[in-house]
């Protein structure tokens, strides 16, 4: 048994946890039983088959064959499931704009962000990343079904799902279809509707190695948290220039030039007194 304020691995006969995989984070939540509350801090595949749930006892203690019920952080879970379909959408319209090259190389699944891992040997132009924000964003208005079915790998491959290469499958796979436009094996867990990811905002993309670029992308309440952050600034910059925001750029540009004819000035004048000593 385990007592009050203790972290310990709790294991259940059946959970509604996901637990980390392919890149989604695991889910957290409480566990409560007959006078014992626990914070489940995160979820993880201790084996195959074998699911821990690392918790936090908040009060009473926890004993093995207790009764207990298990309830996921609702809306921590759909930050997740925005970010893991909106994931999908990123991978498709990669290919689509750069093309069938691309490969996912990696990726990671947080509440209402990610991070995707790509093949490609050379810099997307501005252009192009704008283009892969643009088709994901149209993708999640067109409020696309997301359909969630288990088949034979064969069965799956016929169908133009794209698996992950370094991915080992069984005989019996589970597709995620966004659509018919993404399609896809995966385990994580998913939106009902495209639509449902609301917001999409693609905030950086670099190289991580030779062949091998990053996109950092946020979705819902993070993506609108980052907007209105920028447009914050750009309030800010527009107080402190006195400016219309439409021409912020070009006033930006006007004390540039005055800068530089001022330093020009301050040199000549310094040379002028250095004649003069």
């Amino acid at each position: 048994k385990a007592e009050s304020g203790e972290e310990v691995i709790i294991i259940l006969d059946k959970t509604p946890f996901y637990a980390e995989k392919g890149g989604q984070v695991g889910d957290t939540g409480t566990i409560e039983g007959n006078g014992v509350s626990c914070q489940v801090l995160d979820t993880q595949n201790l084996t195959e088959n074998l699911i821990g749930h690392k918790v936090k006892i908040k009060r009473g203690e926890i004993k093995v064959g207790e009764v207990v019920k298990a309830t996921v952080d609702e809306e921590r879970r759909k930050a997740i499931m925005r970010a893991h379909t909106a994931t999908h959408l990123l991978h498709k319209a990669l290919r689509e704009v750069l093309g069938n090259h691309v490969k996912q190389a990696g990726s990671l699944v947080l509440p209402d962000r990610l991070r995707f891992d790509f093949t490609h040997f050379e810099t997307p132009t501005e252009e192009e990343i704008s283009l892969v924000e643009r088709t994901v964003y149209r993708w999640i208005l067109n409020n696309y079904p997301v359909k969630i079915e288990e088949m034979s790998y064969d069965e799956a491959l016929k169908k133009g799902a794209i698996a992950l290469f370094d991915e080992k499958y069984g005989d019996v796979v589970r597709v995620v279809d966004v659509g018919g436009v993404s399609v896809e094996l995966c385990g994580g867990t998913h939106v009902e509707r495209s639509g449902d990811i609301g917001f999409f905002k693609i905030v950086s993309e670099s190289s991580i190695s030779s062949g091998t670029r990053r996109i950092e992308a946020l979705v819902g309440e993070e993506a609108f948290n980052y907007v209105k952050e920028k447009e914050n600034l750009i309030k800010d910059i527009r107080k402190q220039l006195q400016s219309p925001e439409e021409q912020i750029v070009q006033k930006v540009q006007k004390l540039e030039e005055k800068l530089k004819e001022t330093e020009k000035e301050l040199e000549r004048a310094k040379r002028k007194l250095a004649t003069l000593e």
